[in-house]
């Protein structure tokens, strides 16, 4: 009944997080009625995406229009970031939002999207594994680690499991301070209450 591209686009587009069936065939529809100038650009802006590449230090997205040394983001290859002050955050976009604040001058690690279990993944115990290995080449130690996950009851099973795996190579260990609600999220948070987190870590 469908044609074939848009069945082809509905069964890839429904497998993106928050879309399903519904959602893709509605999107579809929307797209196709946009016109091939408008597609050729959606086309061209999602085929741009295979350009990214993944920071080997801390494992943020970053492009082709930063030639980072030693395939390293801008903030790892900055010399004036403080690189022995690190904050551990889930997602790109908690470090966007961080950064938006201009208060903190560390750097990172991404750790990846928090499964419902709180259960670290294999890839999240990779990563953390990395960044010990990396501070212990540096500085034997870091001067401060700040888990900075979201202050939710999930965020909380998650950031004790991570203190455990991060206590050898850390002098100190914080949180983010709780101007942050219970329950939100740091993505959406304002960036005067995400800078009074930060300076309140405890």
């Amino acid at each position: 009944m469908l044609p074939k591209p848009l069945e082809c686009f509905i069964r890839e587009f429904a497998k993106l997080p928050s879309i399903g069936p519904r959602q893709a065939t509605r999107l579809g529809f929307y797209i196709a009625r946009l016109g091939k100038s408008a597609i050729n650009d959606i086309s061209s802006a999602v085929q741009g995406l295979s350009e990214i590449r993944i920071c080997v230090r801390c494992f943020l997205m970053y492009g082709e229009s930063f030639e980072g040394e030693n395939n390293l983001c801008s903030i790892c290859a900055n010399p004036n970031r403080q690189q022995d002050i690190i904050a551990i955050v889930e997602k790109e976009t908690d470090l966007i939002s961080i950064e938006k604040t201009k208060r903190f001058f560390g750097r990172y690690l991404v750790l990846g999207e928090i499964e419902r279990d709180g259960i670290l993944s294999n890839e999240q115990k990779l990563r953390l594994k990395s960044l010990g290995q990396t501070l212990k080449k540096q500085f034997e130690k870091a001067e401060e680690i700040i888990v900075a996950l979201n202050p939710t009851t999930l965020g909380d099973i998650e950031a004790g499991l991570i203190i455990e795996e991060i206590k050898p190579f850390a002098k100190k260990i914080t949180r983010l301070g709780r101007g942050l609600p219970t329950g939100g999220e740091i993505e959406f948070a304002d960036e005067d209450t995400l800078g009074g987190a930060l300076e309140n870590r405890r």
